[in-house]
């Protein structure tokens, strides 16, 4: 019984780091980096949608 406790505490473990590991990896070949988007995203237009302007207007 305690055995098997021990087994599943190390297999939690393994994956933990696993997933530690390749976290730090992503953040470390710049997966997040996006230096660009955020300081221009306030200078262009929301799309605007040209159906939905029209079905408004033939349903008043």
């Amino acid at each position: 019984m305690m055995s098997a406790i021990f087994l599943l505490v190390g297999i939690s473990l393994t994956v933990a780091v696993g997933f530690l590991v390749a976290f730090i990896w992503s953040v470390r070949n710049g997966q997040y980096d996006d230096d660009y988007t955020p300081s221009i995203r306030m200078l262009f237009d929301d799309p605007v949608n040209k159906n939905a302007d029209q079905t408004t207007k033939t349903k008043k």
